[in-house]
């Protein structure tokens, strides 16, 4: 169903989403799902053929030129810069393609069923949970664990978008948590296997191997399959970076596509521009 009030694009229900992935699998396709922190970025992302545009609050900041774990930190407020970049940036400028908004579930200052109704409000079709404490370990997860901010939060805002018909597109980065969001609905689910390598702020020592991305990905994959058989699977992070690494991953693991962010948005910007400033420099008067 086309928007009952423009007649096109955003937004779609949840049915409409999963619709259009099976097609683009159907013609022998995989899924991408691009981030945009940017109106620019989501303009040639949809022109380039993604399938859906994902709203990140770390947009702003790796865009801005920082590395996009500050999307984890207290640097501002995370879901009301998500909110402000597909009000002003993203959703003006997309034609067609849903565009899903970047949700920070563990804020334990949203009533989280309100601010899922005014993310719905704005047109956005999905929800994704992101920052997302799936990525934090050790120690300080533990007390995240204990004081009220858990993963299991972003398990309970999936339950919810699932009641509000938005479609859910989900980062996990391990079997349990896999296994938990499909039990919630997910629609999609999204092996994180660490932050993106390569370009000016990549991580490079903080990554795993490519062996180790495939083999977790499979498992996350195995543990959600024995609960529900109707979830889209997708890589993103780590090792997997470039087209031939996401073609590797889904060679050797049941994943039907991927998920870029500074891989489509940062590092389609870095070189580019540094090689044309450079070719204009070269120009003599």
């Amino acid at each position: 169903m086309p928007n009952p009030w423009t007649g096109q694009g955003n937004p779609y229900t949840r049915q409409e989403v999963r619709d259009r992935l099976q097609a683009a699998l159907d013609r022998g396709e995989p899924i991408i799902a691009a981030g945009a922190g940017t109106g620019i970025s989501a303009k040639f992302i949809e022109k380039g053929g993604a399938d859906l545009i994902i709203v990140y609050n770390s947009g702003r900041y790796r865009m801005a030129g920082h590395g996009s774990t500050a999307g984890l930190m207290s640097y501002g407020d995370a879901n009301a810069i998500a909110m402000e970049i597909g009000e002003h940036e993203v959703l003006p400028v997309v034609d067609e393609i849903p565009v899903i908004c970047g949700v920070h579930a563990t804020d334990p200052r949203r009533r989280m069923w309100h601010w899922l109704l005014q993310v719905k409000d704005m047109g956005f079709s999905g929800v994704n949970n992101f920052p997302t404490h799936c990525i934090v370990d050790g120690q300080f997860r533990q007390i995240l664990e204990e004081t009220g901010m858990s993963v299991r939060k972003e398990f309970e805002m999936v339950a919810l978008a699932r009641k509000m018909d938005l479609f859910s597109i989900v980062y996990v980065s391990s079997p349990e948590e896999s296994r938990a969001m499909a039990e919630a609905g997910a629609d999609a689910i999204i092996s994180h296997v660490g932050t993106t390598i390569g370009g000016s702020i990549g991580v490079v020592q903080a990554s795993v191997s490519m062996d180790e991305a495939v083999a977790r990905t499979q498992a996350i994959i195995d543990a959600a399959r024995a609960v529900r058989d109707d979830i889209f699977y997708l890589c993103h992070g780590g090792p997997i970076s470039r087209p031939e690494d996401a073609a590797i991953v889904l060679e050797r693991t049941d994943a039907v596509g991927f998920v870029g962010a500074s891989s489509l948005e940062r590092m389609a910007v870095e070189q580019p521009l540094q090689e044309i400033t450079r070719r204009f420099k070269e120009l003599r008067p």
